[in-house]
């Protein structure tokens, strides 16, 4: 016996598998983790967790495991509106001959805080509680975030033509700068800088972006190497891969996250690890659109930091980091020719981990350790499709779906609880949804 006070905990949440992601490859079982002011404060048995805090709240999920929010690195939100719209079409007349034109007829303030409302809704219920975030309007994004309480590193927009948010270059600029003054010190939401794509965007706002990203110290988001068509037409206008491209430029270091890199050689996967390149895989993407295959294993034991990313719902066409993350494992065998590459824990890391050292936040999420921000999620795993049970990471890679997910924090706040968003009227979401299809479908006829 001891007379010593148990300590208080605002929330205690006790589970059948604590998986934390660091130390890399363990699972504890019937463990528990504490949460006050929305920051883990111990991991350890449940038993003593019970004997240790006086806490607020308990939640006990016997037959579930814990994990960190899953990180999505490459998204389009907004774009959760298109869900559908233009499908089986290669990405150049997908995006030039359907998605623009849709855009340019519907985009603006309302447009984005909806589709990122939807897709708020959509990811809780799947167990993602941070993405990177890469579209127009990024004050209504980030404003969009922050009143759901979720988290989101915010692209600041660079292209090379108009479009609704910005009619010039220097426009482009000076409203990125607006956004990232506004947002720098937020707790929930950070900005980076997102020029498309190598064909859309020239030297002279390559390098801007770059002189812009090392005094403000924050990331470059861009597609990069998405297509082969993308590396024959650099090589046939500037002579140069587009990588060695933004190499010359500056820009291939450890601030770059580059996103899709199907078409990678030997020395260009060797460079990005040299330099501190993080690479976001979106295999489902890039398989629906023939984009091609990122090398994730090759990538991976080079040590280039490896994230997944479901890109938007007009390329995808879901927000499913389950479903990604599987499609990554395995596409990455098939890639490598090994079935050892990839990994049920090695997925798993890229999923958590992975995402959030790509996009900065590894000091804050991306496992379950002390001192760390509470995003958590608790996985059913008591269900036929995952019984029985050997190995609880095989089973959350290989096996598990997203309506497994029961409960979702963010920064110990609850958001998802016993499959029941919290503070979201799922109802008003989907009729609100129904309505920009009927306006969409309009502008078809």
């Amino acid at each position: 016996m001891t007379d010593v006070a148990p300590d208080t905990c605002d929330l205690l949440i006790e589970a059948g598998f604590v998986v934390p992601v660091v130390p890399h490859g363990v699972v504890l079982e019937h463990h528990a983790v504490a949460v006050t002011g929305g920051r883990i404060v111990a991991i350890l048995p449940v038993a003593e967790a019970r004997q240790r805090f006086l806490p607020r709240e308990t939640v006990s999920r016997p037959d579930a495991a814990l994990i960190p929010g899953l990180v999505n690195a490459h998204t389009h939100n907004p774009m959760t509106l298109l869900r559908g719209v233009a499908d089986d079409l290669p990405l150049k007349v997908w995006l030039q001959e359907h998605i623009w034109p849709i855009e340019g007829a519907v985009i603006g303030p309302d447009f984005v805080a909806d589709g990122i409302t939807l897709a708020i809704a959509e990811m809780l219920r799947g167990g993602t509680t941070c993405v990177n975030e890469n579209y127009f309007f990024p004050d209504v994004q980030a404003a969009t975030y922050k009143r759901h309480g979720f988290r989101a590193r915010v692209g600041l927009p660079v292209i090379d033509f108009p479009t609704a948010w910005a009619a010039s270059d220097d426009e482009y600029f000076e409203k990125a700068g607006e956004v990232h003054d506004q947002w720098r010190d937020d707790a929930l939401i950070a900005t980076a800088f997102a020029p498309h794509a190598p064909y859309t965007v020239n030297d002279a706002n390559f390098e801007r972006v770059r002189m812009l990203s090392d005094q403000l110290d924050v990331p470059v988001h861009l597609h990069l190497h998405e297509t082969a068509q993308e590396v024959e037409q650099s090589l046939e206008k500037h002579g140069q891969r587009p990588i060695a491209r933004l190499d010359r430029l500056g820009l291939v270091n450890d601030r770059l996250i580059a996103i899709h890199m199907t078409q990678l050689t030997e020395a260009e996967i060797h460079l990005c690890a040299e330099r501190g390149v993080s690479v976001v895989h979106c295999p489902e993407s890039n398989l629906k659109l023939a984009s091609g295959f990122c090398p994730a294993c090759a990538l991976e034991r080079a040590g280039v930091t490896l994230a997944v990313g479901t890109d938007g719902c007009a390329s995808n066409n879901d927000l499913d980091m389950f479903s990604e993350t599987r499609t990554a494992a395995l596409l990455a065998k098939a890639v490598a020719q090994d079935a050892a590459a990839l990994d049920a824990f090695s997925a798993l890391r890229a999923a958590t981990l992975g995402g959030a050292k790509a996009i900065g936040f590894d000091d804050r999420i991306g496992s379950i350790e002390p001192g760390k921000e509470a995003d958590l999620v608790c996985v059913d795993l008591s269900a036929l499709e995952t019984q029985p049970l050997h190995h609880v990471v095989s089973q959350l890679i290989y096996a598990t779906g997203r309506q497994q997910v029961s409960d979702v924090w963010i920064a110990g706040r609850p958001k998802l609880l016993q499959r029941v968003l919290v503070e979201m009227d799922i109802e008003g979401v989907i009729a609100n949804a129904r309505q920009w299809r009927e306006r969409i479908a309009g502008l078809r006829r």
